[in-house]
């Protein structure tokens, strides 16, 4: 089998060599940035968390704005900037022995790692063909699991000697990468501003943030959102419920992460291929979901294998390979009905409160996730695989709403939806984070 991690030489590339770059730095700073706050900065967990959670909630704010000044003033400047910020910011981290120092940085830091993920997505947008975008998005998805897997390493060699220094050097890695971010957006080509079409309701309301009054695809976020629970599962919920509920050994946490990032590595641009409209990317959602549930379900029955060991190994591993099919069909769906429902020239704006839902399952997931899951066991498991499998499900009717008001709006009333437009992490991705 032939895997191609970066697509083919041009702009698309370009785009994932730079998400890449930050996700390793992003992999190193995830495995250690806890340690050192703690350890170095000697900040107590809750306030920890405390932080993190109004950072992120400022970010989730602030991911609108930023993504409309890339629609206003051109994507590519505004994710440079945002991708130096983020630099910027983590290198204040370096610098912080006080709480009252530690959380306006952190705030930056969020904020600028939010708007950067808006800003990207409309340079992509602008970039990158409509039919070719979804492709594009499951590649820079591989590059930045592969990235995270590489900066997690790092991060690892810094846990294992444990010393101020080393937790350092892994924020300057994070640092550096980010500005290597920024001079690989560089050198892509410069995407204007597009011409926004005026409407009735913009005329009528002062234009600007359209995405705040389109309902539709604010049910469509929220639908997504839910969706994106997922993401603290694998990390948080699982390990958890694998040391308390199964008798899986605890290395059996270690081997569900392995085979979710090198599945994703291997597989989604594979997944993604089959998503070439909106309606197919409806099926692919809603398929997500029904996948999802029947991974809880198997969770849920991880709980009940006595023994012996591989028995429980076996069952876990089953049901972290049918997450991670439901997480990729899930993301494949959401980059392309997220594209392909924004209006002509607000890329920025759309993607950024579309993305909201990233920092959002980061504030909240863990809280509700350790409530149902280990609060509710078995019945748990199920309660949220049903969550999954109804979000997946009332996705088509909130995306054919979405496109009945977008067709209302060419006719002069309400939002614009064009076939112009058409799908990104995180990270991650990022995503993300990106």
């Amino acid at each position: 089998m032939s895997v191609r991690l970066l697509p083919t030489a041009g702009p698309a590339r370009g785009l994932a060599l730079a998400q890449l770059v930050n996700a390793v730095g992003d992999g190193a700073y995830y495995v250690c940035s806890a340690l050192y706050f703690s350890q170095v900065v000697g900040l107590s967990a809750a306030r920890i968390g405390l932080a993190l959670t109004l950072a992120w909630a400022v970010g989730a704010v602030a991911g609108v704005p930023l993504g409309h000044l890339a629609d206003r003033r051109g994507a590519r400047g505004t994710a440079v900037l945002l991708a130096a910020a983020t630099a910027l910011a983590v290198a204040g981290l370096l610098l912080v022995r006080s709480y009252a120092w530690f959380l306006p940085v952190v705030c930056a830091y969020a904020t600028a790692q939010c708007g950067l993920a808006a800003a990207r997505q409309s340079l992509l947008a602008g970039l990158v063909e409509p039919g070719a975008r979804t492709g594009v998005l499951a590649h820079l998805q591989s590059a930045a699991n592969a990235g995270l897997a590489v900066g997690a390493a790092l991060g690892a060699v810094a846990l294992g000697a444990g010393t101020p220094a080393a937790y350092l050097l892994v924020l300057a890695l994070d640092a550096v990468a980010f500005a290597g971010c920024a001079l690989l957006l560089w050198r892509l080509p410069a995407v204007g501003p597009e011409a926004v079409p005026a409407t009735a309701a913009d005329r009528g309301k002062g234009g600007g943030l359209a995405v705040l009054r389109d309902l539709p695809f604010a049910l469509v976020t929220l639908l997504n959102m839910v969706m994106l629970l997922r993401m603290p599962l694998i990390s948080l919920a699982l390990p958890l419920w694998i040391v308390g509920h199964t008798v899986a050994p605890g290395w059996t946490v270690s081997a569900l992460l392995v085979l979710n990032t090198g599945a994703v590595m291997l597989f989604q641009v594979r997944v993604a291929a089959s998503v070439t409209d909106l309606a197919g990317a409806v099926r692919t959602v809603r398929s997500g979901g029904a996948v999802m549930l029947a991974a809880c379900a198997v969770f849920a029955l991880s709980g009940t294998v006595a023994g012996p060991v591989w028995s429980a190994v076996g069952v876990l591993l089953a049901g972290a390979g049918l997450l991670v099919w439901g997480e990729m069909r899930q993301s494949a769906g959401a980059w392309k009905i997220a594209f392909d429902l924004a209006p002509p020239g607000r890329q920025g704006q759309y993607q950024g409160f579309f993305q909201a839902g990233v920092p959002v399952a980061r504030m909240f997931g863990p809280v509700l996730l350790t409530a149902v899951v280990l609060g509710g066991g078995g019945p748990g498991w199920l309660l949220l695989g049903g969550l999954f499998l109804a979000a997946g499900v009332a996705t088509g009717p909130a995306v054919r709403w979405a496109e009945g008001r977008g067709a209302a709006g060419r006719g002069g009333g309400g939002q614009e939806c064009s076939e112009i437009n058409g799908a990104l992490d995180g990270t991650e991705r990022a995503a993300a984070h990106s």
